[in-house]
């Protein structure tokens, strides 16, 4: 099974290849570049560097959020105009779950413990969830402590607080480095903090995982995890309060 997937919720973003539980190409995307104007050529340059065409992928992989509401909406939109053209499903992967994943895949963690996930949310906000992980890589088992959440990231820390106590695990993603001193100060303690690698390698592998396991849908019903309102909702209950 050939997987394309794609990820579009950070700035820089990435494309991966993978087939039969092997990435065959990973490409990081170049965060001074907007995701509109690169996308298509990296989808295809990443296959091409993988040896196939658009017709070759049997399921498509995208990043469902949270994230910048424009990077979600291309990512989106380019799987599926992708998918549909090619008559393949989709499978959507929450990207603070590929985060989690990803960083297990790069080991260091063990195979049972916690691991927190802060995305950098923009507007001194950031995206979190909290895990415990079970094994390894793609195939590891996450369970949720706390679910996705959007928030000052002070505010956030001392909920966290609340839940670790002095148990504090590693976080992961670049809220995490953006607010590592915040996080410690909150802990008490250094809390280790791990950079985000590209999602798009993990996100293939866990796509296939899941239609083998008949998990994929049909493009048109791909929903995004938006944690945060738009923009738009927001003006207009402002302007609904203050007419």
């Amino acid at each position: 099974m050939l997987v394309l997937a794609l990820d579009t919720t950070t700035r820089a973003g990435s494309v991966a290849v993978a087939k039969d539980g092997r990435v065959l190409d990973l490409l990081a995307g170049d965060p001074d570049r907007p995701h509109a104007e690169r996308v298509p050529a990296d989808l295809v340059r990443s296959l091409g560097r993988a040896g196939a065409t658009l017709r070759d992928v049997d399921v498509f992989a995208v990043a469902i959020g949270p994230g910048s509401f424009t990077g979600l909406r291309i990512g989106i939109a380019a799987i599926q105009g992708c998918a549909f053209a090619a008559g393949r499903p989709v499978v959507g992967v929450s990207a603070l779950e590929a985060l989690a994943l990803a960083v297990s895949a790069a080991g260091g963690l063990g195979t049972d413990t916690r691991l927190g996930v802060w995305m950098d949310a923009q507007r001194d906000e950031v995206f979190s969830a909290l895990y415990a992980v079970t094994g390894a890589g793609p195939d590891a088992s996450l369970d949720t402590i706390e679910g996705p959440a959007v928030g000052d990231p002070a505010t956030t820390a001392g909920r966290w607080h609340q839940l670790l106590r002095t148990a504090w695990c590693p976080v992961a993603g670049d809220g995490a480095a953006r607010y590592r001193h915040l996080l410690s100060e909150t802990a008490g303690s250094p809390v280790p903090v791990i950079e985000p690698p590209p999602l798009a390698a993990t996100m293939a592998l866990v796509a296939e995982r899941r239609a083998r396991a008949g998990e994929s849908i049909l493009p048109h019903a791909i929903r995004p995890l938006y944690v945060r309102r738009p923009d738009a909702e927001l003006a207009r209950d402002r302007r609904r309060e203050h007419p």
